[in-house]
């Protein structure tokens, strides 16, 4: 799987928390292999968000992002649930 990140997921990854980084590090390892593994709580997001999709990455931290192709992804965003959909 080939996975790319847009420059505003760059910029919040960067100003997470260090434990919120390596928590997304762990979940993208698991993505790689396997995108629908039940821990990750892949889902397709609705109303203004509709075409995206969702992991988790914590208990209240998502990672967003978008399905180039049958085998590419691109990451768009990673916040905590309120912030990315409040």
């Amino acid at each position: 799987m080939r996975i790319e990140f847009h420059r505003w997921f760059k910029k919040r990854y960067k100003k997470a928390p260090i434990n919120i980084r390596r928590q997304f590090n762990e979940r993208l390892f698991i993505f790689e292999k396997s995108p629908f593994y039940p821990l990750l709580n892949n889902h397709p997001l609705t109303g203004n968000r509709k075409g995206q999709w969702s992991i988790n990455v914590t208990g209240d931290w998502r990672a967003i992002y978008i399905w180039r192709d049958e085998d590419a992804v691109i990451f768009l965003d990673i916040n905590t649930h309120s912030n990315l959909y409040g």
